[in-house]
Parts: C-alpha cells; structure tokens; sequence
C-alpha cells in the first residue's frame, strides 16, 4: 500500500476536527476522561448523524477498495457451498467471512496503513493543543492582572471553553478560591468563592494540584455558623460523591467522617443527651443531621463501585466509618445524662441500617469489616450488646425510654460465619462471658418485655420500628438463613426462652409484665419459621435430645396444648381483645407448619386439633351468616362491614388451617371425619383459581393436597363439588383444541411436535394425579358415555366424562369431526387412559363399561390400507402406534421380564416400525417374554430347615424368631428357592401355626360352614369377571394355572365376599364405593390363588386362617371394607387403613431416609402415597415380576405388615436416580406409573429392610394395631 503524503495527513484532520466540533457538547458534559472514552466508543449507537460524518465516510471507502473483492469472493464461497448441502446460517456466513478476512494480508496492511497515519495526525493535533494551551495560559494571567478582585463572577462551565481549554481547571483560578475562602475575607467574597466552585466541573477541581489543600480548607469551613455557607459546601460535597472517581470520593469521605468525629468529641459542640433527645428546629441539629445523612446516602452508594478499585480504598472508607461509630464521650462530668453517640443519628436518617446491608452483602466488603471489626473495633459488638442488656433490664423495671440503637446491625453480623465467630465477648461488669446463646435469648426476652407497639391488624404494618418488631426481624432473617438457624436457634434454650410465655400464660400466670397480643404473634410468628424446616421441625418436635422421655414437654406440645387452649377458649386472659383471632391464627399457623408433616401429625394426633378447628370453624360460620345487611345511609355501615370482613377472614383462615390436614394420609382421614371436606377443598380451589399463595412457609402449592384429596372416594366429590375438575377440564379443552385467544392473530399456534404439547403437559399431569381409582369409581361408576348424534364445536366437556367421551372413545364420525386438533387430541386420550389404565382396577371399570380394547381393536381395523385380495397393511401413523401400545398393555399383565410393550416412536431405518400390529386378539407372540416359567426348584437344604422350625414347638415366640431368622437367610442367599410348592408348604405351615397362638391372633376367629353349592349361583360384578379372566390368563402363561381355573377362582373369590360380608356393618353414605361389595378386583386373592397353583380349597383354607391375623389388614384390601372392625367414622371415610397408616408411614419414613426422593415427589405435585396405594393395591402386578410378587406376599406373611412399608422405601431408593431425573423432566406421575420396577428384587434390598426395622419396626407395628376399634 503506498504511503500517505501531507495531503492525506491534513484531510484526515481536518475530518477528526469536523467530528470533535460536531460531538464537542457530548465530551464537554462528560465527568471524567474515561467517561469521554466511553461517549466516542459508542457514537454509532448514540449519534444518529455517526454515518454522515466525514471520516467516517472516508473509513468505510477505504475499508471498501481495500478489502471489498476479497469479501464478495469469500461470499460467493459459502454460497456455493450451501448449494452443495453445508448448510449454514446468516450469523455463521458472517462469521467465516470475518475471520476470513481478519487473517488476510490485505486486512493486516490496510490496518497498518491507517494505523501509521492515525499516529501522525494525533501528533500534529497534541502539539497544536500545546501551543494553544500556553497561549491561553498567558492570556489568563493577563487578565488576572487586570482584574484580580473582579475575577469569577460569572458561573464556570466546561461547556463555555474550546475543546482544547475543556479539561484543565486553571490553578491560578483555584488558588484565588482558596484565597477567597480564607475565613478573614468578608462573608460576600466567600460565598461567591464557594458559589463558582460548585459551578465548575468536580472533575476539573479534583485534578488541579491545589486539591487537598483545598479539601482541607473544606473541612475547616463545614463548622460555620452561617448555614448558608456550610449548605454550599456539603453540595459540593455531593457533587463530588456523585461524579467522581473514588480515590477522590474517599478523601472527601474520610474527611467528613473524621470532622464529624471530632464534632462529637468537642466539648464545645452541645451534642444532645438521651432524655432532651434530638430537636430537629434547632439549626444546629439541622445541619448536624445534613452531615450525617450525606454521609450515610455514599456508604449506601459505595458498594455499588469499590469493587472496581483497589481494596485499600474501601479499606480506609470502613476503617472511617467505624472509627466514627466507636466515638465514646468522656463522661465523667455527667453523672445521670447519657450524651447521644454518632450512632443515634445514623440510626435516625438510615432506621434500617440499610447502609450495613450493602457492605456485608458482598464477601469483598464483609470480609474487611469483619476483619476491623474483630481487630480493632470489637468495642463496637460490646457496646451493642451492652446496650441490649441494659435496655431489657429498663423494661423489667419498667422504665424503659430508649431505643435499640445498634440491634439492627446484628442481623446482618449473625447471618455470616466470620460474624459469629466475634462472639463470645465480655461486658465490663459481667462475670463470665456472653455467648451467640445468650444473646438470642436477650433478643427472645425483648420481644416479651419492651413497650408495647401500637396494635396490629391483620394486615400488618408495613414499617414498625418498635424495638420488638425490630428484634423479631432479626430473628426472622436468622430463622431463613438454614446454616445460621441451625448454629444459633435451634438448642433447647432458644426455643424453651420463646415459649416461657405461653407456659406462664398456660398456669394462669401473666406472661410477662408487657406481654401483650403483639408480643405472642411475634413469637408465633418466629415458631412457624422454626417449624418449616426440617431441622427446626426436629427440635420442636423431640427436643435436642431424641430419647428423651419426657416428650409431652416439647415445644410441639406446648405449641398445641396452647393453641387447643385458645381454640377452646380455656384461656381468660385476652378474653374480648380484638386481636385475639390474630392471636389464634398465627398458633395455629405453628401447628398447621407442624401436622401438615407425616412426622408432626403423629405428636399432634392426640391433641384432637381437627376436632377443635372444626367446632370453631362451625361456630364462626354460623356468625357470619348472622351478619345483617348493612342498609345505605345507616352510620353502622362501615362497623357492619368491618366486623363481616374480620369475621369472614377468620373463618377463612381455619378452613385453611383444616384444609393441610390433607397434607398427609393420615390428616385427610382425620379431616373427613370432622366432616368439613367439602368447605375446605372448595377454599382451595377458590385460592388455586385466583392462583393466591398456599402459605408464606409452603413452597410447591397445592398440587400435592388435590393429589392427596383425589386418592379418596370423598375427597374425589369434594374436587368435582368446588368445580376445580370442571375448571381442569375446561381449561385442558381450552389449551388442547383453541388455544390462547390473545394470541391466535398475530401469533399462529404452531404445529406441536411432542405428543402431548407444552402448553397441554401441565393439565395432563394434574389429570393424571387427579385420576385415581377412588376417584374414578366415584365420577364415572355407572354412568354412560353421551355418544350424541352432533356435538356444537363451542361444546366444551366439563367433567371426566366428556374427557373420555371426546378424546378416548372416538367411535363416531361426529366426535371425530367435532375436534379441530383431531391427532392431537386423540393421542392426549389414549395417552391419558394408558396412564390411568396401568391401575388395573380402573383398567376393568373401563373395559366393563365402555369396551375400551374393543373401540381401540376397531379404530386399528379402520386404520387398515387393502393391497390387494389377500394382503392388508395397517397405516402407521401417530393414533395407530398409540393404539397399539395401549393394546398391548391393556391385555399382558406381567413385570419389566414378563411383557414387551411395544415403543410409541418409530426407527430411523427402512423398517421405521418393525412391531406386528393387530385389530383382533390374540396378541402376536413377539409381545410375549420367553422367559423360563414356573420351573420347580429341589428342595435346598436350607429349605429343609426353614420347615423344620415349623415343627418345633416348644416356646411360641422362640420358633417364630427362628423361623423369620432363617427365612431371611435363605432371602438373602437363595431366593429363588422361595417359589413354587415351596412357598406354598411354607405360607400353609406358618400361617397356621401362627394362628395357633391366640396372642398372634388380631381378628377374632370367625365361623363360616357355606360349600360350594351354597354360593354356586351367586353372581359377581363384571369387574371381578374381567379381573378373573385376566388373573387365568396370566397363570397359564406362567404355567401355574390350567383349563378350568376360572371358575375356580370364581369359587374362591364367592366365598371370600360371603365369608367378609358376614363381619362387615351396615353404613349410609352416598359414597358409590360403600354402597355393595368392594369396589375393585381381589387381587390378593387372585395371587393367592396362582400361588396356590390353582387349588381352591388349599386357597380359602389359607384365606381363612390368614384373615385372623393382623397382616390380613394391609395385603388383602377387600378384609376391611366396610369392616365392623374399624371404627365407624372410619368406614364412613371411607378410606382404607392401607392409605391412611401404610402409605402415611411409607411418606414420613422417605422424608427421612430419602429427603432427595421426598422432595421431588412435592416439586412435582405428587403424593407418594398415591402411587403406593396403586401398587399394593394390586399386589404390584405390572410392576412387579411374578417370583418378586411371592416374595412381597411371602416378606409381609412371614416378617410382619410393616415390611410392606419398608419394601415401599426399598422400592424408592432403588428409584431414586430415575425419581429425581423425572422431577426434572416434569413427568413423574407418569413414570411411576406407567414403568415397571426394572431389576428391583425384594432380595437385594433385606439388609436395609432389616435396618428400617430396627429403627420403626415398634412405632408402625404400634400404630397398624391402633386400626380396629378396642374392646372395653
């Protein structure tokens, strides 16, 4: 490239020089010369002119002939390329071609070229500001001569000069103002001095060489009389926090702090005592707290920038700003006056200490306050504390008439681990030392002793600075930082201090002398903080020591025998406040944190707060319908109205605190007994409609109480009363077939991709949470499906029903044409009923009612393309490969090695589709495992022995641990010998022995004498006639059954239902489930019966002694249906022990032993107990294979009905891996569900079974006993 001539270096100035004019008002208004950097950095994105400027224009022709063939050839390039199939993107092409052209020689020249000329022409400019400069310099130096006293009147601006006179302040100009500062200089010439130096650029005046003695003569000014004067100065002041850089910020800051700490160290200054307090008309005060609040607003700024910067900067502003705080008057000459120190006045211009928060919010910052801090300034933290004391000790003479001045800076000193470690500490006149303990204990003690605050209302204040709500606060933030709670408050004598005035009160004592209603929310308040953590919940709950025996002493129980105390009105004290509702709700928020915990319920159960709730809730709803309707223009309108508002807001606030009974299997029971169900979940969906908040504490909604709710019968009925399953499927119908309305115009729905769209995904999984067997049975049980001749397209389906009419069961042209997303929405039903149909009772409902195979048998025969005369070819397509699917998993029953379902995604080959598909039965052979079946296995020497403890019978106790001993032995090393005959001879044996035994006996013994010919003719739901066609034909695929099975099991199963049906009770309800026989198939039965390898007799006899025995409760569901057994408020419900103590226990044991797989169950809105029910309901047939069903039947026989519990947890921690995928995935529910348990084996798991044992064996085998009503 030739090189440039003077010419080419003059134009190129003279365009620099046209740019520098044109954005000369820009840089000139700019505070710093890195600001004016940044201005020219970014024209183009500031300068809508940036294009039209010369050399601008000169750049891009000069880029152009430079560089503009080589990037037309490289585009030319990657077009061809992406002709040839390479494709790539606009961004990408833009890309290659840069870097193309960057690594060119062309580029590199061309920029060398610039570069050399750039050089030259900033030389020539620099040296032409030089002489322009000392020009200007002789200039002013004349004209001070001239007019040395008439100088600077006028306002300096840096926008008057040239851009060549913009940043340089004059010092001859600077020094005339520090002349005319001079406090000798008459008041006029100062203020004018003072006046154009605020005028002029901070910037300019920080950079002259004068500066600092400048900011010395500053510092001396601040302590003129005349306010006017010591204003102009603090203005200047925070000009200059504002606009310059913080090496010069931080001298003006040091200085002020260091003024201001002499200030207060002055005798001559009349700082004022505590008791005169601080009088904001005095001018002195005034301008005193200007000082201070200037001061304040740059530590509240500072944070935002001194991590830019060097650390000794922010060093000396902390070093300062303590060494200010820590100023102590001598005040020996005082004897009964306490003289405010600087922190009084911080605290009156920053209440909340705001300031503190931002320094210790960053580990830059914190770390170096906390270092000074514990070197150097620790009297700081002792003079706190000290103050803390001496406050409670006022209050407790009742004397108290000061502040807590420094309790704000704690919670942000105790959060932090370094600020801990600053305690302990010693107090002058304190034996000992004061430990973090203590001093939460003295903030705990505050709460109850300082002055009362003015009354709170529901709604809380929204600023209180009374010293209690100031102390709670701090309490509040300790309580949600986890690692500091668990450091600080959770020891006994924290919580044992909170509630000393609930026991004072409980005796009948006064809590304290100030204790009022303010003071106990914030205490309950602080509880229900406690409670909402694990680790807080444990201590409540058990104290610090687990084993203690005085568990009635607890915080839990203290918390609910005060709360039932309150609910009851058994306290006097408050009797007629206004705030004792408050009062209740915020214990009761304690206790609700509490129950609403498997764990929690267990310690509260006997308290019976369901009972008194409902009684309140009853008597407060009956007030509310007293409330007269206020008339217009009558004076008791707003009294009427503010009393119908407390009282429905009251009434509220118990329904929900009914409500999280249903947080835990054993709590919704205990709710549907108080009979107020209905009320509750119709709240809740009121609050889940208006998306409010389930509560301050709970973190996942209330998805996993509707799914709690919908696994009962009752709870199903109260979900479709509150309209909640009307408002699921209208708004499932919405996002399914319409869409969003806001949207559809501007914004076409696009063509979904995944079977079931992202905008349908959330109403699926809530139907398929919702859609339980309790829950089916009670909605759609007996009921037809519409089957209209036309349906309206605006006919949206408002119940379970119509889902299943217009999306599952598709047999008419009408429905079809009445969709307009009719493969979308097909293949969201029939994903929807392979969900719900892997629940096989929901499965046999469906198929007896509506014929499911057979409407899917014929859509696939529909779906079939005839080639010619003797070949037929299915079409594949999405509802085809769906359909097949369900098929297949609808008619094999059998574990992950027993069935082969085929995929619902087709191949990437020539065969995208390679599984046979069918539209008449029998399945093609490929669906079924080959696996060896039924293979009878020797009889091991093990097994010898395991049989010979069944003939010993000496001491009853001793044979039955022997023989659980070995059983485990042999689960442990030989498993696979538990089958066959084998097992049968064991179950027969053992059960019977056991029943020997009349203290191992729970039922009592039962007399039946029906034969076959007595129940012969009896007649069986269809259910149960479908369950036994499916039960044969999964026993002759096992070989364990032969021709002639059926009405064997028909026979057995007449018998179980006339034997169960003779200790059953008469109950009204109008619950379809406890109107007749149980609802569902017997699937014990059933697996009994082809454990048994198909002898009837050999089945009822064991069936018969087996039902005495308290594992007859929880493996065979139909025992206790609508048993005389139970308690009738219990068959009332409706819900089976099962659900309301197995799987209740199954939850609060994951809690503990799985936390990760109990908290993805809550993040997905799923209630493990649910899908525990479903297994064991059906005997975990489809999820199990068969040899692992015996052994769960045989586990559960032999070692006791709590191993159904721990084969739950086993099950879940051989899933957790896959559980905590899923959560992430957003589809648990139906994971769970739909998968087999892929290589669980019970086997694996007796080491750590036999572990959950040890440690709960003695509190469920406890409470499974507690199920049948006592005998007195």
């Amino acid at each position: 490239m030739a090189p440039f001539s003077s010419e080419d270096q003059a134009m190129v100035q003279a365009m620099l020089r046209q740019l520098f004019q044109s954005v000369k008002e820009k840089i000139t208004g700019a505070p710093s010369l890195e600001c004016a950097e940044e201005i020219l950095l970014h024209l183009e994105e500031t300068d809508e002119n940036f294009h039209n400027y010369e050399f601008v224009k000169y750049l891009r022709q000069h880029i152009c002939t430079t560089l503009g063939s080589m990037i037309e050839e490289e585009m030319e390039k990657c077009t061809s390329d992406e002709n040839q199939g390479e494709e790539c993107g606009y961004d990408t092409v833009v890309q290659h071609v840069s870097k193309r052209t960057q690594d060119s020689k062309e580029y590199k020249e061309m920029m060398h070229y610039l570069k050399n000329i750039m050089i030259a022409v900033v030389e020539s400019m620099i040296n032409k500001f030089e002489e322009d400069e000392t020009q200007s310099q002789e200039r002013q130096k004349k004209i001070q001569k001239d007019k040395s006293h008439s100088y600077c009147t006028d306002n300096c601006s840096d926008s008057d000069s040239s851009f060549n006179q913009s940043y340089r302040f004059c010092q001859g100009k600077l020094q005339l103002i520090l002349d005319q500062l001079d406090p000798g200089q008459p008041k006029e010439v100062r203020y004018e001095a003072l006046q154009t130096l605020c005028s002029a650029p901070p910037s300019d005046v920080l950079n002259c060489e004068n500066w600092t003695t400048l900011c010395e003569k500053l510092t001396v000014c601040l302590s003129d009389p005349d306010p006017a004067f010591s204003d102009r100065i603090l203005k200047f002041y925070a000009q200059t926090f504002s606009l310059s850089p913080l090496h010069m910020t931080k001298e003006i800051y040091t200085r002020l702090a260091k003024y201001l700490e002499l200030h207060f160290l002055s005798r001559e200054n009349h700082i004022p005592t505590l008791s005169a307090g601080v009088d904001i008309t005095n001018p002195n005060m005034t301008r005193l707290l200007k000082k201070v609040r200037l001061l304040n607003e740059y530590q509240k700024e500072a944070p935002s920038f001194w991590i830019r910067h060097p650390e000794k900067y922010m060093e000396e502003i902390v070093e300062s700003t303590l060494s200010l705080l820590t100023v102590k008057h001598d005040q020996s000459h005082v004897v009964s006056q306490k003289i405010l120190d600087p922190i009084y006045f911080f605290a009156l211009v920053d209440t909340k200490a705001v300031w503190f928060k931002k320094w210790m919010h960053a580990h830059y910052s914190r770390t170096t306050v906390l270092r000074l801090l514990e070197k150097k300034y620790k009297s700081l933290i002792t003079t706190a504390v000290q103050q803390c004391i001496q406050y409670l000790e006022l209050c407790k003479t009742m004397k108290a008439d000061e502040t807590l001045r420094h309790s704000k800076h704690f919670r942000r000193l105790l959060i932090y681990t370094q600020g801990r470690k600053l305690f302990p500490i010693k107090l002058k006149n304190k034996k000992g030392l004061v430990s973090l303990i203590d001093l939460l204990v003295l903030f705990t003690q505050l709460i109850c002793y300082s002055p009362s605050c003015p009354k709170m209302t529901s709604a809380a204040h929204s600023e209180n600075y009374s010293p209690a709500s100031m102390v709670t606060e701090i309490l509040w933030m300790l309580c949600d930082q986890k690692e500091c709670a668990v450091k600080c408050l959770y020891n006994n004598i924290v919580i044992e201090t909170l509630l000393q005035p609930i026991h004072n009160l409980m005796k009948g004592t006064e809590a304290s002398p100030n204790c009022s209603e303010t003071a106990l929310i914030h205490i309950a308040d602080i509880l229900a903080r406690i409670a909402s953590v694990e680790e807080g919940l444990i201590l409540l709950l058990y104290g610090e020591n687990m084993n203690s025996s005085e568990e009635s002493s607890t915080g839990a129980h203290i918390i609910a025998q005060f709360s039932k105390k309150l609910l009851d009105e058994d306290i006097s004290i408050f009797s007629g406040s206004e705030m004792l509702p408050v009062v209740k709700g915020a214990f009761i928020s304690v206790c609700r944190q509490i129950y609403s915990t498997c764990e929690g319920l267990q310690v509260l159960i006997t308290y019976n707060l369901h009972e008194s709730l409902a009684k309140a809730w009853k008597k407060t709803s009956l007030l509310s319908e007293r409330i007269p309707t206020p008339v217009e223009g009558s004076n008791s309108v707003s009294s009427v109205s503010q009393e119908s508002q407390n009282i429905m807001a009251w009434e509220d606030n118990l329904l929900d605190d009914l409500l999280h009974f249903a947080a835990t299997p054993k709590g919704l029971l205990l709710l549907q007994r108080t009979v107020a169900i209905n009320e509750c979940v119709t709240f809740m969906f009121n609050r889940y409609a208006k998306k409010l908040q389930d509560s301050r504490h709970t973190k996942f909604g209330y998805q996993v109480l509707v799914t709690q709710v919908a696994s009962t019968a009752a709870g199903a009925i109260a979900l479709k009363k509150s309209g909640f399953i009307n408002a699921l499927t209208t708004e499932l119908w919405s996002n399914l077939e319409y869409g969003r309305d806001d949207v559809r115009v501007t914004h076409p729905r696009t063509t979904p991709v995944d079977p079931i769209d992202r905008s349908c995904q959330k109403s699926f999984l809530a139907l398929v949470s919702l859609l339980s067997y309790a829950a089916i049975y009670e909605l759609v049980s007996n009921q037809e499906l519409p089957n209209k001749a036309e349906y309206s397209l605006r006919e949206v389906p408002t119940c379970v029903i119509d889902i299943i009419d217009r999306l599952i069961i598709l047999n008419s042209e009408a429905k079809i044409r009445s969709l307009f997303n009719y493969e979308q929405s097909h293949i969201f039903g029939l994903r929807l009923l392979s969900v719900i149909c892997c629940d096989l009772d929901t499965l046999l409902l469906l198929e007896a009612q509506y014929q499911v195979s057979e409407m899917l048998l014929n859509a696939q025969e529909e779906n079939i393309l005839e080639t010619s005369e003797s070949h037929r070819d299915f079409i594949i397509d999405g509802l085809s490969v769906e359909r097949n699917h369900v098929l297949v998993r609808i008619n094999l029953v059998g574990g992950s090695l027993e069935r082969i379902l085929p995929p619902r995604m087709l191949e990437q080959s020539d065969n995208p589709y390679p599984w046979p598909m069918f539209s008449s039965y029998p399945l093609p052979d490929c669906y079924l495992s080959d696996i060896t079946r039924n293979s009878d296995i020797k009889q091991d020497s093990d097994l010898g022995k395991l049989l010979l403890c069944l003939k010993i019978s000496d001491k009853q106790m001793e044979w039955i641990e022997n023989y659980r001993r070995q059983f485990c032995k042999m689960m442990k090393a030989k498993p696979d010998t538990i089958s066959g005959e084998a097992l049968v001879e064991l179950l027969e044996k053992f059960v019977l022995h056991l029943t020997e035994s009349q203290s191992e006996c729970y039922f009592p013994l039962v007399e039946y004498t029906a034969t076959d010919a007595n129940v012969k003719n009896e007649s069986l739901s269809s259910v149960q006639q479908l369950g036994i066609k499916m039960t044969v034909r999964y026993g002759k695929f096992l070989n364990l059954l032969k021709d002639g099975a059926e009405s064997d099991l028909a026979l057995v199963l007449k018998h179980c239902e006339r034997f169960l049906k003779q200790q059953q009770t008469s109950v009204k309800s109008s619950l379809l489930s406890l109107q007749g026989n149980y609802a569902g198939h017997d699937w014990f039965v059933s697996s009994l019966f082809m454990i048994m390898l198909g002898d009837k007799e050999k089945t009822f006899q064991f069936l018969y002694q087996f039902s005495r025995l308290l594992t007859s409760a929880f493996l065979w569901l139909p025992r206790l249906h609508i048993s005389s057994y139970l308690p009738i408020d219990t068959v009332k419900s409706g819900i089976h022990p099962v659900y309301f103590c197995c799987t209740h226990y199954v939850e609060m044991l994951l809690k503990t032993e799985l936390p990760l797989v109990f908290s993805a169950f809550h993040m997905s809105g799923f209630a493990p107990s649910q899908i525990c029910l479903q297994w064991i309901t059906q005997c975990f047939w489809n999820y199990l294979d068969w040899i692992e069903i015996c052994h769960y039947i045989a586990t559960c026989v032999f070692l006791g009905p709590d191993y159904q519990v721990y084969i739950c947890i086993a099950i879940f921690k051989h899933l957790q891996q896959d559980i905590l995928q899923h959560t992430q995935t957003q589809d648990l529910q139906v994971f769970l569900k739909e998968e087999a348990l892929r290589g669980f084996r019970v086997s694996d798991y007796f080491e750590y079974m036999e572990t959950l044992e040890q440690n709960y064996r003695t509190v469920l085998l406890r409470d499974m006993r507690n199920i049948r009503v006592q005998s007195t």
